[in-house]
């Protein structure tokens, strides 16, 4: 039996309410939470980071797209170069051209056409009437391209950019697993809902998770410089979802990711990041501790040009309030120029390359992004969301019970419940993943124990066999 609680029915649009309002003021708890984090060294921080954004913005401005690291996916199979993994690291993305073969990928979609046609009475999604984001999770197509050998390369290699701080730490990163996502197609036009900036994983929880926040730890200490992104051993313990929010992921995903379609650009409603993933993260973090103070937001109002003054000097220490600014309990993190107005959102979130059907694109957890508003092109602009998963012993039990799920035909444990695709016609059945390394990633074959494992690992890949077997 699955042992988690379903969530109640509904989309994609649930979790992303504070795109388009503020949510309700949090509780008092968060003013003294706040108090109980905050130290002096923060106000050095702040004042360093301010200064810092103020190059990287203009930058990354005047960059545009070139941002964005694209490798072919023979940089996969030969292995990526140092300079390709400094820049990776720094923009906290990658694309991979080629790897599936772009007939491949089309035929995926046709798949999905079908099957959406064949079972027309009962597929959900947003918006309703003419459906964009499909609460779709078991389709044949999703299934061959989750077991897809080239995702599978590419996410092993992605995950081996990350590392353990501690060898004991309980994860494999050598081992790859599915999580079951939805899927976009999108037709020319602007989009009735669209994901503005935004990080996914939880908001609030970032702060108010012990295990959460001591993935932030350096910069609450104020030495933000000293932050590692990519280090994996504080990640183990976080809790992304606090208020079990569908929708929410709940596992550690350290790349999210989705494989293209279609042949989509810029303005053709593809998607959008913030290519400076260690400096937005401190900010991010420290941001709910400072306010602009009243006397320059009056000043500014009577320039009259709209604009938030980002200087140091205009703002102040904040910790009576329980603002945590884009923070809303059981939501998303959304950021957007008034509540981060030093992030230059509408400069700086840049567009992704133009890319081809069977690209994959790839993106740090902690990472800013979005989706354009306006879809340009002639053609759809459509993509199966697929991020890399390591084996931990919480992504294990999720994945047990989402191979529960998929037999069922019942939606992922993390996104809205119902009766999913229970009844629908032509569904994907454990029958059509066929190879032993894909049978691993669903969950249905035992974990192999690698040469030169750490401690942790090894461990890790005991306790899943044990929890899947």
């Amino acid at each position: 039996m699955n042992s988690r609680r379903p969530h109640k029915e509904g989309t994609i649009q649930d979790l992303f309410t504070a795109l388009t309002h503020e949510g309700p003021p949090l509780p008092q708890r968060f003013s003294d939470l706040k108090k109980e984090l905050f130290t002096e060294q923060l106000v050095e921080s702040w004042r360093d980071v301010l200064k810092e954004l103020e190059t990287i913005t203009e930058e990354v401005a005047a960059k545009g797209t070139d941002n964005i690291p694209q490798v072919d996916y023979t940089s996969i199979t030969n292995g990526l170069s140092e300079q390709q993994i400094k820049d990776v690291k720094k923009a906290g993305a990658i694309i991979v051209k080629g790897g599936v073969p772009k007939d491949e990928a089309l035929a995926w979609k046709q798949v999905i056409r079908d099957y959406a046609k064949a079972n027309s009475d009962k597929v959900k999604g947003i918006p309703p009437n003419d459906i964009v984001f499909y609460e779709i999770y078991n389709s044949k197509a999703q299934t061959s391209a989750r077991a897809h050998p080239a995702l599978i390369n590419t996410q092993r290699t992605l995950m081996s950019l990350w590392h353990v701080s501690d060898p004991s730490t309980p994860i494999s990163l050598n081992t790859p697993l599915t999580y079951f996502d939805r899927l976009r197609i999108r037709p020319p036009g602007p989009s009735v809902f669209t994901l503005g900036c935004h990080i996914d994983g939880g908001s609030v929880e970032r702060w108010e998770d012990p295990g959460f926040r001591k993935c932030f730890s350096k910069i609450l200490q104020g030495k933000w410089r000293e932050h590692d992104p990519f280090d994996v051993s504080p990640r183990i313990d976080a809790k992304q979802d606090l208020y079990h929010a569908a929708n929410a992921c709940t596992i550690f995903r350290p790349w999210q990711g989705w494989t293209s379609l279609s042949t989509t650009g810029p303005r053709e409603g593809t998607l959008r990041l913030l290519p400076f993933l260690h400096l937005s993260t401190a900010y991010l973090i420290l941001r709910p501790f400072f306010r602009l103070r009243s006397e320059s937001a009056r000043r500014a109002g009577s320039i009259g040009n709209g604009e938030t003054p980002l200087g140091f000097n205009d703002w102040e220490v904040n910790l009576d309030g329980t603002e945590f600014p884009g923070s809303e309990m059981g939501k998303a993190q959304v950021l957007n120029d008034k509540s981060h107005p030093h992030l230059r959102l509408d400069k700086t979130v840049t567009s992704i390359p133009r890319v081809e059907p069977g690209d994959q694109v790839y993106w740090h957890c902690d990472l800013v992004h979005a989706v354009e508003s306006e879809h340009m092109g002639k053609g759809d602009s459509s993509v199966f969301y697929i991020p890399a998963v390591p084996l931990t012993v919480q992504n294990a039990t999720y994945v047990r019970d989402q191979l529960i799920h998929f037999k069922r035909g019942l939606p992922a444990p993390d996104f809205p419940g119902g009766e999913g695709e229970t009844n629908f016609k032509g569904r994907g059945t454990v029958e059509d993943v066929r190879t032993a390394e894909a049978r691993r990633l669903f969950g249905m074959e035992r974990f192999n124990v690698p040469d030169n494992t750490t401690p942790g690992e090894s461990k890790v890949i005991q306790q899943a066999n044990s929890i899947l077997f």
